[in-house]
């Protein structure tokens, strides 16, 4: 027979340690506490987060719309900086700007953090950003789960995800099937880089480049750390505020993929979005990565969201109203382009980009 060890194997000495993720549980307490609706049944602490669906009565027939997402690589830099109390705005705004699009109002969502190690305050410091995401966008922050992964993740990385619920009266629903010919395209500006391309900007300027996340950079106004964890602007509210104004036929968001294919999805076959890159001139950060890197401008255009965030596809008669709207809400915003027809069109593809940045 082989000799063990006289001490018995435990959950801590394979890594997992059960009372730091109770002390993270009591820490996010106040947080998600903030992060409320009136139709949230108890509290923290549960198997299931609650919901009061008894609120659906007023709805003649309301649709459910889900969605989920993550932030990308952009918890890499946050790991780097040692600051985590922004990523969680990120998470938010990718997944809860998923489901304006289609005129849903984001009720609730949860949320889902693994780990190498549970840092208490670490943890606390993710859902606090996630909990004021929510609170930016009017939904409540109903559960999540913390899992302590060792020998999968290294002690100070984490990865994150999440997943909403919203809920649209069916005859509001937004989609390409509003679309119409000579429809204008309005623009709502990006606070950055926002969560898509941040594996293309980090071999960019921190491998290939070598710059430090701590360098100062002119163009920016402050450091490239700074500048890469600058959160995701979350538009939901915004969105649903327009929609109440001005009839509006379909938003989109602008993430993976950029300008371009995003809009795509909601222009119908035979219809194009012509868009006047000369409405607008990005924010420092993308020109930086293109002249850093090399990097060709279709490629920029196809990766990074280059300044806008969200678009709203409505009416002519509309865009007055629009903009109106969202300058009220401090939301920068501008006429981007129009809907044509196939014949009018001067590309085959749903999305064309013409002329040059202002």
């Amino acid at each position: 027979m082989t000799d063990h060890d006289s001490t018995g194997a435990t959950y801590a000495a394979a890594g997992v340690d059960i009372d730091a993720g109770d002390r993270a549980v009591e820490l996010m307490k106040s947080w998600v506490g903030k992060a409320k609706r009136p139709e949230v049944v108890g509290g923290l602490g549960g198997f299931a987060g609650l919901f009061d669906a008894s609120a659906f009565k007023r709805y003649e027939r309301p649709m459910l719309a889900t969605s989920t997402d993550g932030v990308g690589t952009k918890v890499a830099v946050a790991q780097a900086m040692d600051k985590h109390d922004t990523i969680g705005r990120d998470l938010v705004g990718m997944v809860v700007d998923d489901l304006v699009v289609c005129g849903a109002e984001p009720l609730f969502m949860t949320d889902y953090i693994a780990t190498g190690k549970v840092v208490p305050e670490r943890i606390a410091d993710i859902v606090k950003g996630i909990a004021e995401g929510c609170v930016l966008a009017g939904c409540a922050l109903v559960g999540g789960e913390t899992a302590e992964h060792p020998g999968l993740l290294a002690a100070d990385e984490y990865d994150v995800a999440g997943a909403g619920t919203g809920v649209v009266e069916a005859d509001a629903l937004l989609g390409a099937d509003r679309v119409r010919a000579g429809d204008a395209v309005i623009a709502m500006a990006a606070s950055g880089l926002h969560s898509n391309g941040y594996s293309l900007v980090r071999h960019v300027l921190l491998e290939r480049a070598g710059w430090k996340l701590d360098r100062e950079v002119p163009e920016f106004g402050r450091t490239l750390g700074e500048e890469l964890l600058e959160p995701t602007r979350i538009y939901s509210l915004d969105c649903l505020a327009v929609a109440r104004a001005a009839e509006v036929h379909a938003f989109s968001h602008i993430t993976g993929g950029g300008l371009a294919a995003n809009l795509a999805r909601v222009i119908p076959d035979g219809l194009h979005a012509r868009l006047d890159r000369g409405t607008w001139t990005p924010l420092p950060v993308f020109s930086t990565v293109g002249e850093v890197g090399q990097v060709a401008g279709i490629e920029l255009e196809k990766t990074l969201n280059m300044g806008v965030g969200m678009v709203a596809v409505v009416p002519q008669e509309s865009v007055d109203a629009v903009l109106a709207v969202l300058e009220d809400r401090d939301v920068e915003s501008w006429l981007l382009g129009d809907v044509v027809d196939a014949a009018t069109a001067e590309s085959d593809e749903g999305a064309a980009l013409y002329g040059e940045y202002a």
